[in-house]
């Protein structure tokens, strides 16, 4: 699992983005003091990235960048709700990789962090695990505690999306773009029907806890 720093005081958006990055498996450990960031990246050389918001507490994140860069060559991503061109600018000139403008899908800070992961010849571990959900492609078919799941062709999708993530974070708007049963117009909403509907097939064989669950302000999450 790739290990990522983000130097963040909205502890929302941090949060956000940790259960988001988690099922890409990037690790993201947050704080919200510039300074304890700048210690943990001298101290640790685990951290692959880092996510930078520019107004903090204690120094603003442009003053902090070429303290990091005395010490460090750690990729750094820019993430501020500050959009005024000379602030990206001098944040590029002073040694960061990227600026994201919030506000922003997460998918799109986790598309740059690829990006930047593959510049550097960096890749998420591959991780195996056993499941209770038997998932067979070819046939569109999913097993549930060894019995056949009777799904749509959209819920197989959706379902099998959450199986692949392997307890990881799936948005919303990804069942959309992945899934060839969904239209590109559907609503949200129509994904949490889905959902709804997915969940009570599987209760129908175990009602004693919920396996996909929601996560607030994103999408769902299996747990096996």
């Amino acid at each position: 699992m790739i290990k990522v720093l983000m130097i963040e005081d909205d502890l929302e958006l941090a949060e956000i983005i940790t259960n988001y990055l988690k099922s890409f498996d990037i690790e993201v450990v947050n704080t919200d003091s510039p300074y304890t960031g700048l210690s943990m990246i001298k101290t640790d050389s685990n951290y692959k990235l880092l996510i930078l918001d520019l107004t903090l507490p204690e120094i603003d994140g442009l003053e902090l960048i070429p303290k990091i860069r005395a010490s460090s060559d750690i990729p750094i991503i820019i993430s501020s709700a500050r959009d005024d061109i000379l602030d990206k600018v001098m944040g590029l000139e002073r040694g960061a990789d990227d600026y994201l403008p919030k506000p922003y899908n997460p998918r799109e800070l986790q598309a740059r962090i690829k990006a930047i992961l593959k510049r550097l010849n960096v890749e998420p571990a591959k991780k195996s695990e056993n499941s209770i959900f038997e998932l067979k492609n070819e046939d569109m078919k999913i097993y549930f505690q060894d019995a056949l799941l009777d799904l749509t062709m959209a819920e197989f999708d959706i379902l099998k999306l959450l199986i692949q993530r392997k307890g990881g974070v799936v948005a919303r708007e990804d069942f959309i773009y992945d899934s060839l049963h969904i239209e590109d117009d559907s609503s949200l909403k129509n994904i949490d029907v889905m959902i709804s509907r997915i969940r009570n097939k599987i209760a129908r064989i175990d009602n004693t806890k919920t396996y996909i669950k929601a996560v607030r302000g994103i999408g769902y999450q299996l747990y096996i």
